[in-house]
């Protein structure tokens, strides 16, 4: 058994606990996010401001993702739908 299989193994367990309390704390996350970037976009004086913006956006898209993971699709783009295809032409009124 390789290191990755082996790490997998034993971290599936937890998938469905992080799953859950992402869940169920999704809101604090959120604002640890949030107040983590305020601290930051302060020390830096703003010159990274969009960066950390950026950053703290895909962490909070990270934790909802984490969150709905088990859920069924919300038609969000969570699952692939094919186009439908264009009808055939109506054939010509027989004279």
């Amino acid at each position: 058994m390789g290191l990755l299989d082996s790490l997998k193994a034993r971290l599936g367990p937890a998938k469905g606990k992080v799953s859950d309390l992402a869940h169920r704390h999704g809101d604090k996350a959120h604002h640890g996010v949030d107040k983590a970037a305020k601290v930051v976009d302060e020390k830096t004086k703003g010159t990274y401001s969009d960066s950390i913006h950026t950053g703290a956006d895909k962490a909070k898209g990270a934790v909802d993702r984490v969150a709905h993971k088990d859920e069924p699709s919300t038609g969000r783009g969570d699952t692939f739908v094919p186009p439908t295809p264009p009808s055939p032409p109506s054939p010509p009124p027989a004279s």
